[in-house]
């Protein structure tokens, strides 16, 4: 049940960030692309997300913490490509100022939903 109200706060996240965020439009479906992209987002955010962490570390120090942000964003697009490439629905970033801002989206909503379901 973890796994799933997890995977619930996270397609919420991500609906809030298609709403928000200018550069993001949805593919495959009003309700398919939220979820498919939060999918691979944990997916993403479990196995990647870790290294890439360890390896900008430098460059999150540096940066006061902003390079977190972009290590953020860049798990944003790559969620987005493996959902709409692997299951044909998902969500489409114009750019990386929408990647951007929509990390940003998703990490706030997630921190208060989740603070809310727990």
């Amino acid at each position: 049940m973890d796994f799933v109200a997890t995977w619930l706060v996270s397609a919420i996240a991500v609906g809030a960030a298609i709403w928000l965020t200018p550069g993001i439009t949805v593919v495959g479906g009003a309700y398919a692309g939220p979820l498919f992209t939060a999918l691979f987002l944990a997916i993403v955010n479990a196995s990647i997300k870790p290294l890439l962490n360890i390896i900008g570390l430098p460059f999150t120090i540096l940066s006061l913490g902003l390079f977190a942000l972009v290590i953020n964003a860049l798990m944003l697009e790559l969620a987005s490509f493996l959902s709409r490439n692997i299951t044909h629905a998902g969500i489409v970033i114009d750019g990386f100022g929408s990647a951007f801002f929509g990390a940003i989206i998703v990490s706030i909503v997630t921190m208060i939903v989740g603070g809310i379901v727990r």
